[in-house]
């Protein structure tokens, strides 16, 4: 991707769109930069398989009605500011916007789909950085009854989504959906929260995009004939699944940890333990994977060379995974010494 110097050019006005769209004083300025964010993503996404054709068409035709309808309900508020109905109308068809355009449920039919047709670098910038803008934009316009609605869906289908999936793409895509659910629940509490999980969750999806990227897997069955090669491998990509899934004594557990704590805090039981439930079903599926990796004892031949594993990519790699799988320890250790 970054050989090619229009991708490269593409990619600066898509991380401009998403700063104009984050800093703009107006509901105008942030069309306008999500806006171009969306037709500097579509060359991007655009490779030289029928797959890829589709899935940009797919991802335009869905932002443009997203566009279309916050374009509307910014008119709208503008013609009728002094109105109340209206600007409960008005913040309802911009939070709806936002959701089709982060690919939170009930607006997610088109997330999955999308991602299907991506190259990994691709998928990695659709769950990363093409949420911020409508994540941000959603923390300023809390519309309470939808939010709660899409905290809900997005966590069941998130959750229930996955179980039977054989695409890695399909698979991580209804993880993000499952991880919106977590994010849109901090930010109903805190501002500061969202953002401080967005951040875990953006190490730990690359840290899985990068291996998956570099080895070319797309489904599952390839994941345990990749292991031909070396064990340590197989510890640190189902280490990194474990992480990105939640479970303790990874790193992936602290951003969760610190939501159940502003659940608690808040009272809100109920909807915490419904999050900790569909949290289990994510991980199962993840275990699943572990589990058939770990506990079947299959042929991994030793006579194959290791000079792969031997470039700078890898060594980026081992580092990413170290911080994913003993990150807790670390940051435990740095509160304590505080």
């Amino acid at each position: 991707m970054f050989n090619n110097s229009s991708k490269i050019m593409f990619f600066g006005i898509l991380m401009m769109g998403t700063l104009i769209s984050i800093s703009a004083n107006s509901w105008l300025g942030t069309w306008m930069g999500l806006e171009i964010n969306l037709l500097s993503f579509i060359p991007l996404m655009k490779d030289n398989k029928l797959m890829s054709t589709e899935a940009s068409l797919k991802y335009f035709l869905t932002q443009a009605l997203a566009s279309s309808m916050f374009l509307f309900a910014v008119i709208l508020f503008l013609l009728n500011s002094s109105k109340s109905n209206s600007n409960y109308f008005m913040e309802m068809i911009i939070f709806s916007s936002l959701l089709l355009k982060s690919g939170s449920a009930p607006f997610h039919f088109w997330f999955p789909n999308v991602m299907e047709g991506l190259s990994w670098l691709n998928a990695l910038i659709l769950m990363t950085w093409q949420k911020i803008a409508p994540l941000m934009l959603m923390s300023y316009v809390i519309f309470k009854p939808l939010i709660i609605t899409s905290i809900i869906l997005s966590g069941l289908i998130g959750a229930l989504g996955g179980l039977n999936q054989t695409s890695l793409r399909k698979l991580m895509a209804y993880s993000s959906i499952n991880h919106l659910s977590w994010m849109l629940t901090t930010m109903y509490n805190s501002n500061i929260l969202w953002m401080i999980y967005f951040t875990f969750y953006t190490f730990l999806t690359f840290s899985m995009i990068f291996m998956f990227n570099m080895f070319k897997i797309s489904h599952i069955n390839q994941l345990f004939s990749m292991f031909l090669y070396s064990k340590i491998m197989k510890f640190f990509l189902f280490f990194n699944l474990l992480s990105l899934g939640g479970l303790p004594p990874f790193l992936g557990f602290f951003p969760k940890w610190i939501v159940i704590q502003s659940l608690t805090m808040n009272n809100q039981l109920l909807l915490l333990t419904f999050m900790v439930l569909m949290a289990l079903i994510t991980l199962y599926f993840y275990m699943r994977l572990c589990y058939s990796a770990f506990m079947l004892n299959y042929y991994e031949s030793n006579w194959l060379t290791f000079s792969y594993y031997k470039s700078n990519y890898m060594s980026i790699f081992m580092i990413c995974s170290f911080f994913s799988s003993f990150g807790l320890f670390l940051v435990s250790s740095l509160y304590f010494m505080l």
